[in-house]
C-alpha cells in the first residue's frame, strides 16, 4: 500500500511539475503566438465528438495519424497503432489472421467468442462494428485513424470502456482520379491496391478501392508442409456521394474482405511428451494436424444522409448492415495427434440507425441522438480431448437489441472557458442460448458436421434473456490558456454490457446459466495540449475505477476444461501519456509518444470447483495487456533529392513487461521488447509518382502477442504462443493519375 501510494505521489509530482512550467511558459506570453506548428495544429481536424474540431480544442484524449503520417511509417494495417499510441495494445488475436484484439490503458478483451463484446470501439466512418473477426483493418484508401483514449461512453456508449478507435476512408475527389500502389518485400510478399473516382456530374461521384495482400508464410507447419503465418486477403470497397440540393448530402457505401490466409496454430513453448510434441527451432513453425483450412469473410453496407436544415443546426442519419463469417481450426497441442484440438466456426450480422441532431450556435455547440441496434451472432466449437476419446461440443447464439439516446454539449462560459456536458443512456435487451454436451470419440462432434451420434453426456442446455440498462454521464472543464494551448479536467463513464457465457458449463460452474452483469469504468482526467514554439504536444493524466469487470477463466478440470466469465470484482489504475512533435531543425522534426500505466486489482472472486465456492484472490492476479511503459521515438528528415522530395524516417516503439493473461506464467508471459523500424519514402516534383522502401523489425526481435494455457498430461502440456512478425524490408510504388 505505501509503496503504491509513493509511485502515485511520484507521478503525480512529475506530472504536476511539467504542468507547471508548460502552463507557465503559456500564460506569460502576452501577445499568444501564431507559429507555423501551432497552426499546424489547429489545422489536424478531428471528429472526436462526433464533429469536426481541431484536435487541440478537443478535452479527450486523442492521437489522430494522418495518411501522410500512416505513409511515411510504412503502418501496413490497423495494428500499426500499437507502436505509435500510449498504453495501446491492438493486436492479430491468439490463432487468428484477422481478428481484432484492443487495449487501451489496461481495458479492453482479449475473447473473440460470439456473444462476448470487445471494450474498445471500432468505428468506420461512424459506423460501430460490433464483432472482432475482419477488424483487423488492412490501411488502403484511408484518410486517417483517431484513437481515442479513455471511456467514451457519452458519445459512443457502445462497449468502450477503454476507448474507441475510428477509421476514417478518403471521400471522393470533384475530379476524376485513379492511384495504383504496388508492393514486394520478404518473404515473397506481393501487395496490389487501386482506388479512384469518377464524377458522373457535378454533384454525384462514384468511385472506390480494392486491394489484394499476399505473403509466404514466416514458417511452415511440419506435419503437412503448408504455409505458417502466411497472408491471402482480398478487400474492396465502393462508394457514391450525391448532394441532390447545396444542403444535402447523401454517401453510399459497400466494403468486402476475404481472408482465406492459413490458421495459425502457434508453436510450442514446453515440450510434450512424444517427439511429435517437441519444442521447434524456428517459433513461427508448428507441428499441428487438424488441417490447415481457414476461412474468413466480413462485408457491410451503410448510408449516411446529411442535412444542414439552417445556419445552426445539421441533421445526420447513418444506416448500416454488416455480416461475418468464419471457418476455422485450432491445434491447440501442435502435434499431429488430437490431444487438443478446436475446430470452429463464427457467424454475426448487426443492423444498426443512428440519428444525430448537431448545432452550433455562438456559445453553444453540440450533439444529439438516437442510436439502434439489432444484432445477431452464433457459433460452434468443439473440443477434441484425445486423451480421453472423447469431444466436448458446444454452439449456442445470442441476439441482442440496444436502444440508446445520447447528447454531448459544449458551452463558452466565457472566450476562454469552456464546459461540456454529455450522457448517455443505453438499454440492452439479450437473449442467449447454449448448448454444451460430451460425445464419443475423439473427432469432429454432430455440432460441426461430424457423424451423427447422441450425447454422452449433457452438460449445458438452456436458454436466458436478460436486460440491462445504464445511464453514462460526462463533463469536462477546457481553459484556453493561449489560442494555442489548452487545459482540461474532464470525468466520464463507460459501459460495457452483460451477457451469457458461450462455453459456460452447467456441471462445472452452475451459475453460468444466469450470464454476467455489466461492467463500468470510471475515469477522472486531466490534460493538457497545444504547442510552443517548435514543439505541438499533447499530455494528460488520469485514474481509473473499474467495476465489475468481465474475465473469461479458463482451466482443466476433470473431463475437460471449465470455462467461465464471471464478474471477478475491481481494479483500478492510474497513469500519463505524453504525445507529439517537435521540429528540431526546418527539415528535421521528431514524433514521440510515452505513457506509463499502473494497475492493481482490488478484488479478483475465483470460483473454486472442488470447494463450489467464490475465492478472492486479488493478491495472485494482475491485469493482462498492460505494460507499466510504452513509448515511441521516430525522426523524420525531409530534404530535397533529384529533384524530388525524400522522406528518411527511423523509429523505435517499446514495450515493457506484459501478462497474457489475468494469472502471471513465466513461461508465457512476453517481457520487454524494442522494436526498431525505417522508412525511406521519395516522391517526385509532380507529386505523381511516390516510392517507398520500408524496413519493419531490423533487429528481428522474437515477440508474443497472444497464447494459450492448458498445462498437464491430459492435454499434454499445451503450452503455445503466437508471434508477430519478424525482420522484413518491402519495396513499395504508387502512381496518381
Amino acid at each position: 500500500m505505501g509503496l503504491h501510494m509513493n509511485r502515485y505521489i511520484k507521478t503525480a509530482l512529475l506530472a504536476g511539475a511539467a504542468w507547471s512550467a508548460l502552463s507557465t511558459y503559456a500564460v506569460a506570453q502576452d501577445v499568444p503566438t501564431q507559429t507555423e506548428e501551432a497552426a499546424a495544429v489547429g489545422d489536424v481536424i478531428v471528429t472526436a465528438r462526433r464533429r469536426d474540431e481541431a484536435l487541440k480544442d478537443v478535452p479527450i484524449s486523442v492521437s489522430a495519424l494522418g495518411e501522410e503520417r500512416l505513409e511515411q511509417t510504412g503502418a501496413s494495417d490497423i495494428t500499426a497503432l500499437q507502436q505509435q499510441t500510449p498504453n495501446a495494445t491492438v493486436q492479430v488475436a491468439r490463432g487468428s489472421n484477422s481478428t481484432l484484439i484492443s487495449f487501451i490503458r489496461g481495458v479492453g478483451q482479449q475473447d473473440p467468442l460470439w456473444g462476448f463484446e470487445p471494450g474498445v470501439g471500432l468505428y468506420v466512418d461512424d459506423v460501430y462494428v460490433a464483432r472482432p473477426q475482419g477488424a483487423v483493418l488492412d490501411i488502403y484508401d484511408v484518410q486517417r485513424i483517431e484513437v481515442l483514449r479513455g471511456p467514451q461512453g457519452s458519445l459512443y456508449g457502445r462497449n468502450t470502456v477503454g476507448g474507441a478507435v475510428k477509421y476514417v476512408t478518403n471521400r471522393l475527389s470533384q475530379d476524376a482520379e485513379l492511384t495504383l500502389r504496388g508492393a514486394y518485400g520478404s518473404y515473397n510478399q506481393i501487395d496490389l491496391m487501386a482506388s479512384g473516382s469518377v464524377p458522373l456530374a457535378d454533384n454525384f461521384r462514384i468511385g472506390g478501392a480494392v486491394a489484394s495482400y499476399m505473403r509466404d508464410g514466416y514458417g511452415e507447419n511440419i506435419n503437412t508442409g503448408a504455409e505458417h503465418y502466411n497472408k491471402e486477403v482480398l478487400a474492396g470497397r465502393l462508394s457514391a456521394e450525391w448532394e441532390p440540393r447545396e444542403e444535402m448530402s447523401i454517401r453510399l457505401s459497400y466494403d468486402r474482405v476475404e481472408d482465406d490466409s492459413n490458421p495459425r496454430h502457434g508453436s510450442r513453448l514446453v515440450a510434450g511428451a512424444t517427439p511429435a510434441g517437441a519444442i521447434l527451432s524456428s517459433v513461427y513453425d508448428t507441428n499441428a494436424g487438424i488441417g490447415d483450412d481457414n476461412s474468413v469473410m466480413t462485408q457491410g453496407a451503410s448510408a449516411t444522409v446529411q442535412i444542414d436544415m439552417n445556419e445552426h443546426w445539421t441533421f445526420k442519419s447513418i444506416t448500416a448492415w454488416r455480416e461475418g463469417e468464419t471457418d476455422t481450426v485450432i491445434d491447440f497441442d501442435n502435434t499431429p495427434s488430437p490431444t487438443l484440438d478446436i475446430p470452429g466456426y463464427y457467424a454475426d450480422d448487426q443492423l444498426t440507425q443512428e440519428f444525430q441532431f448537431l448545432f452550433d450556435y455562438d456559445r453553444i455547440q453540440g450533439v444529439a441522438g438516437f442510436f439502434y441496434l439489432d444484432g445477431h451472432a452464433e457459433g460452434a466449437f468443439d473440443t477434441i480431448l484425445g486423451a480421453l476419446g472423447i469431444v466436448i461440443g458446444t454452439n449456442g447464439e445470442v441476439n441482442t437489441e440496444s436502444w440508446a439516446g445520447f447528447a454531448d454539449i459544449n458551452f463558452d462560459l466565457t472566450d476562454r472557458l469552456h464546459l461540456g456536458i454529455g450522457a448517455r443512456y443505453t438499454l440492452d435487451n439479450k437473449e442467449g442460448t447454449v448448448f454444451r454436451a460430451n460425445y464419443l470419440g475423439a473427432t469432429r462432434s454432430p455440432l460441426l458436421g461430424g457423424a451423427v451420434r447422441p450425447p454422452l453426456l449433457v452438460r449445458t442446455d438452456y436458454t436466458n434473456d436478460n436486460d440491462f440498462s445504464q445511464f453514462t454521464p460526462r463533463i469536462a472543464l477546457s481553459f484556453d490558456l493561449t489560442e494555442d494551448m489548452t487545459t482540461y479536467a474532464s470525468y466520464s463513464q463507460g459501459f460495457k454490457s452483460g451477457g451469457f457465457d458461450m462455453r459456460g458449463d452447467a456441471i462445472l460452474t452452475p451459475d453460468t446459466v444466469n450470464g454476467y452483469d455489466p461492467e463500468t469504468v470510471d475515469s477522472y482526467e486531466i490534460g493538457l495540449k497545444g504547442a510552443l514554439d517548435r514543439l505541438t504536444f499533447a499530455a494528460s493524466i488520469f485514474y481509473n475505477e473499474y467495476q465489475d469487470q468481465q474475465v473469461t477463466t479458463q482451466v482443466p478440470a476433470v473431463g475437460g476444461i471449465a470455462s467461465f466469465v464471471d464478474n471477478v470484482g475491481s481494479s483500478t489504475f492510474y497513469g500519463a501519456e505524453f504525445e507529439g512533435q517537435l521540429r528540431i531543425l526546418d527539415n528535421l522534426s521528431a514524433s514521440f509518444a510515452v505513457g506509463y500505466l499502473h494497475s492493481d486489482f482490488d478484488e479478483f472472486l475465483r470460483y473454486n470447483l472442488g470447494l463450489g465456492v467464490y475465492e478472492d484472490i486479488s493478491d495472485l492476479v494482475v491485469l493482462q495487456n498492460a505494460p507499466e511503459w510504452t513509448g515511441y521515438l521516430g525522426f523524420t528528415w525531409i530534404g530535397d533529392v533529384g529533384g524530388g522530395e525524400l522522406a528518411v524516417t527511423p523509429s523505435v516503439s517499446y514495450r515493457g513487461d506484459s501478462s497474457m493473461f489475468e494469472f502471471p506464467n513465466p513461461t508465457l508471459d512476453q517481457e520487454a521488447y524494442t522494436l526498431v523500424d525505417l522508412s525511406i519514402v521519395w516522391t517526385d516534383p509532380s507529386d505523381r509518382y511516390t516510392v517507398g522502401l520500408y524496413g519493419k523489425n531490423l533487429t528481428d526481435e522474437e515477440y508474443r502477442v497472444g497464447g494459450y494455457n492448458f498445462p498437464g498430461a491430459l492435454f499434454d502440456n499445451s503450452i503455445i504462443g503466437y508471434y508477430g512478425p519478424p525482420q522484413t524490408v518491402t519495396a513499395a510504388l504508387k502512381v496518381n493519375f
